[in-house]
Order: C-alpha cells, then sequence, then structure tokens
C-alpha cells in the first residue's frame, strides 16, 4: 500500500481534525446530519474525504476509529483487507 493515504491528522483554521477517505455519499451524510462535528475538508473534500474536528467534547473516538477503518478498507488491496477479516 505504497503512498496511498486513507487518513490524516490536519491543523484547519488552527484547530486539530482528522481527514478520513469516505464512501461515496458518506460525506454529505456525515456534514449534513452533524455539520459541527464533521466537515468537506479542502482540497480532498471534493473526492469526498471527510473531515472531523478532535478538538470539542463529547468526540466520539469509536465511530472515528470506524471511519479510519472504512477508509482503510477502501484504500488497501484487497489481499491486505483479506488478512482483516469482516
Amino acid at each position: 500500500m505504497r503512498n496511498k493515504i486513507f487518513a490524516m491528522q490536519h491543523r484547519m483554521e488552527g484547530r486539530p481534525s482528522l481527514w478520513v477517505k469516505g464512501l461515496p455519499g458518506a460525506q454529505d451524510v456525515l456534514t449534513s446530519t452533524e455539520p459541527d462535528r464533521f466537515f468537506r475538508p479542502p482540497y480532498v473534500g471534493q473526492h469526498g474525504w471527510v473531515g472531523a474536528w478532535l478538538d470539542r467534547d463529547g468526540v466520539d473516538w469509536d465511530q472515528l476509529a470506524a471511519l479510519v477503518d472504512e477508509a482503510y478498507r477502501i484504500t488497501a488491496p484487497k489481499r491486505l483487507v483479506r488478512l482483516l477479516g469482516a
């Protein structure tokens, strides 16, 4: 999986955030239902990536872990995804 990025930590507007590659439609769902938690990041947002603020109270770390896991699975080669199981 050389040189393929599926998630990154990024400072935006002076705030810590996490950007993850998303499945088609995920960005619209997350940013419309929870606009205080999720946003469309510049540069990669046009490709379906989702941004999440990390500095707010009540960060759902399990949800973010699931988003990172999903981002990895849609980016990694199938042989590596198979090693992860279901």
